[in-house]
């Protein structure tokens, strides 16, 4: 599968080794409005620099990797709709729910593969916490929790266009909350604060939040947020069920423990997201690879995208009006 990367940035870059290594796929070409990071990354993997028009218009391009800025994602996946190729796109499709629901009639015109960048459902952990609830070994699931807690903010000018954190960064959250519970979420309430940075707020955004979900059935989800852990990037989730509970704990940056009679030690969580998920990403472009070579549906999908922006959308109504 001859594959076309639009954007050179960092997940441009932390998605290309897996594109590359995978006995399935070669990067044919890389399109970046920045020339000097297009041809860079061009370069390292023996690809051609390319317009995204040149791309669309490119035959032997079966697919699309959409790594781009976010105001960018929902017209370049219409053009490769449109000209027939596989997509995989970064997350979110778009940060306005009647845009992405163009970009799913596009999609339903034009059908073709389509994958949604939701990397956590991929993370190995996570996988087998999974296979856990669907294989029956807890029960009927209750109750979720997701603690989901970055060690910094990002850059103020990244936040001004993020779409604030309910849309940005919860919305992972969101879609694994939906993954677990196997159904969708009727009620949504949430509240956030400014804890770490008052610039934040002066950009209309929260930096720590927390969300509680329920379903038709009664599925409770607890959702916690914030931009800042000074132990390093927190990422855990349990759930309990009627006959028990399954969990999966941070990723740590060594299986060390200390023990001596002034206690015991462990290493701090692994520091950012790059490093926590890097097998996440590999075995996520594995999926789309397996998607576009069998025809077989892999979630998650633009429905997904559509869904868990919705509950961003929810949230972000709960927090604002108190409600």
């Amino acid at each position: 599968m001859r594959v076309a990367i639009l954007g050179a940035g960092r997940i441009g870059q932390v998605h290309a080794p897996n594109v590359d290594r995978h006995p399935g796929s070669q990067i044919a070409a890389i399109a970046d409005p920045i020339s000097e990071a297009g041809t860079a990354l061009a370069l390292r993997y023996g690809a051609r620099v390319m317009s995204e028009a040149e791309i669309m218009a490119d035959p032997e391009i079966d697919a699309v990797l959409i790594a781009s800025s976010t105001d960018r994602h929902a017209d370049q996946a219409e053009a490769a709709a449109r000209s027939g190729k596989a997509i995989f796109c970064e997350k979110p499709v778009d940060l306005s729910l009647e845009r992405v629901r163009r970009v799913e009639a596009v999609l339903a015109a034009h059908p073709v593969p389509f994958m949604l960048g939701f990397n956590r459902r991929f993370d190995p952990n996570f996988a087998a916490l999974k296979a856990q609830i669907d294989a029956g070994a807890i029960g009927k699931v209750e109750m979720i929790t997701i603690l989901s807690r970055d060690p910094a903010p990002p850059p103020l000018d990244y936040i001004r266009v993020s779409g604030g954190l309910f849309r940005d960064m919860m919305i992972h959250d969101f879609d694994i909350a939906r993954w677990l519970a196997g159904a969708e979420f009727i009620d949504v309430a949430a509240m956030g604060a400014v804890h770490v940075d008052p610039a934040i707020a002066a950009a209309g955004d929260v930096d720590t939040a927390a969300v509680t979900l329920k379903t038709a059935s009664g599925i409770l989800a607890s959702i916690s947020n914030s931009r800042r852990a000074a132990y390093g990037y927190d990422q855990r989730i349990e759930v309990h069920g009627s006959h028990g509970m399954v969990s999966a704990e941070n990723m740590r940056e060594t299986t060390m423990v200390l023990s001596t009679p002034d206690g015991i030690r462990f290493e701090k969580p692994k520091h950012f997201f790059l490093e926590r998920y890097e097998t996440a990403y590999a075995r996520e472009w594995a999926a789309f690879v397996d998607l576009v070579a069998t025809g077989k549906a892999h979630a998650p999908g633009i429905e997904d995208g559509l869904a868990s922006l919705e509950l961003a959308e929810r949230a972000l109504a709960s927090a604002s009006a108190h409600r």
